[in-house]
Formats: structure tokens, C-alpha cells, sequence
């Protein structure tokens, strides 16, 4: 369902989104390359079975089984690292406050720099495009998940507990 169409994650409508659907694609690849480094390595060693000195296949084993995914799985990781902290939500950086309240079957949104004093919507985000906004996500007595699959990422919203995620939507819609 958040794979296709119009509200698919793979299509992001904004840089947060980007960000996760490019991290999403070097962990494919990064996966895909490790899957056919170790069918390789496996396969090579099958076939040289018996026709190597002892010790031989086990190398090429360790090599292409464990240390060749362990550098690949060690670069995604930094790089993943490195994505995910760039969507962290820094303090200061004037981005747009919406508080998200999460009820029972429903999400209220209180909009507290709005022109004229603090506004709310239920059921509907009101955004700016362009600009990016900060929702801090709040739950008095249930668990939920806050996610607008072509802006960005999931957040809880969980009894007790502040979230925050930063969003940014490329154009009105």
C-alpha cells in the first residue's frame, strides 16, 4: 500500500523523504551486492572442491562470507548514519511548530504560531510547502503511529512521551 501510487514511498515530495527513499535504495543495492559476493564465493568454492590444498576454500570462505559483507555492511552503516542524523530536528533552525496529538482513532493538530493565536484541525495537516516543520508528537492514553509516507518517516506517538520528526513538503498538495 505505501509502495505504490500516489502516496508511495518510493516517490518522495520532499527532501526528508529523499533522503529515506535514497538511503533505501544504497541499502538495496548494498544487499544485492553482498547476495551475489557470497553466492559467488560459494559457488567458486563447491566447484574447486577437492582440487585446492587444504585450507584454501576455508579462506576464500571467511574472505567472501564474512569479511567482504562485513566491509559492505560497515559502509551502509556509516552512510546510514550519516542520512539519519541529517534528518534529525535541530533546535533553532526556524522551522514550522505543529504539535500532533494523538487520540483514539483520530489526530488532532494544534498549530501554535498561527497568525491570530493558536489554531487546530482534526484529522487534517496543514503545512507550509517549502518550508520545513517540526511535529511534536503527543499521546495522553493510546499508541500510535505518525507517518506521511512521501514527507518522511514513522514516529510513535506514545503515553508519556515526546517525539519530534521534521518534515518538509516540495509543493502544496
Amino acid at each position: 500500500a505505501a509502495c505504490a501510487g500516489e502516496y508511495s514511498t518510493l516517490a518522495p515530495a520532499g527532501p526528508h523523504a529523499d533522503a529515506t527513499a535514497t538511503l533505501w535504495w544504497v541499502m538495496f543495492v548494498g544487499a544485492a551486492v553482498i547476495y551475489v559476493g557470497v553466492l559467488a564465493a560459494f559457488a567458486w568454492a563447491a566447484m574447486r572442491r577437492g582440487s585446492e590444498r587444504p585450507g584454501a576454500v576455508g579462506a576464500w570462505l571467511v574472505g567472501g562470507g564474512l569479511v567482504f559483507p562485513g566491509v559492505v555492511l560497515l559502509a551502509l552503516l556509516v552512510y546510514a548514519v550519516a542520512q539519519g542524523d541529517a534528518l534529525v530536528p535541530r533546535p533553532g533552525s526556524g522551522a514550522v511548530r505543529v504539535e500532533a496529538h494523538a487520540r483514539r482513532w483520530a489526530w488532532e493538530f494544534v498549530y501554535p504560531d498561527a497568525a491570530g493565536g493558536p489554531a487546530s484541525s482534526r484529522g487534517v495537516l496543514h503545512v507550509p510547502a517549502g518550508r520545513p516543520f517540526d511535529v511534536t508528537v503527543r499521546s495522553p492514553d493510546v499508541i500510535h503511529s505518525f507517518w506521511v509516507p512521501r514527507l518522511g518517516g514513522k514516529i510513535d506517538a506514545i503515553p508519556g512521551h515526546v517525539n519530534v520528526v521534521r518534515l518538509q513538503a516540495d509543493a502544496p498538495g
